[in-house]
């Protein structure tokens, strides 16, 4: 399920040129936070996958609330049984 939500916002991710230097901006629409900046495309990929895992780490660790994405709802997953 948590492989499928990375994937599933990662189709979602949207990049930038930044003219400035050449480098990439990455972001996942509506996951505050979830960005990357790198020389690259590909890098800023990486860079994006590994924030958005972070990310995911934290919220689940705080227990704090995360938006559903492509109908996953990774919140059901911390709910006691």
């Amino acid at each position: 399920m948590l492989a499928n939500y990375i994937d599933q916002a990662m189709e979602l991710a949207i990049y930038e040129i930044i003219e400035e230097d050449n480098s990439y901006w990455g972001e996942v629409p509506g996951l505050q936070g979830v960005w990357a900046r790198y020389e690259t495309l590909e890098g800023c990929r990486r860079e994006l996958r590994e924030a958005l895992s972070d990310w995911l780490a934290l919220r689940l660790r705080l227990g704090l609330e995360i938006p559903s994405v492509g109908g996953i709802n990774l919140n059901e997953i911390t709910q006691p049984v």
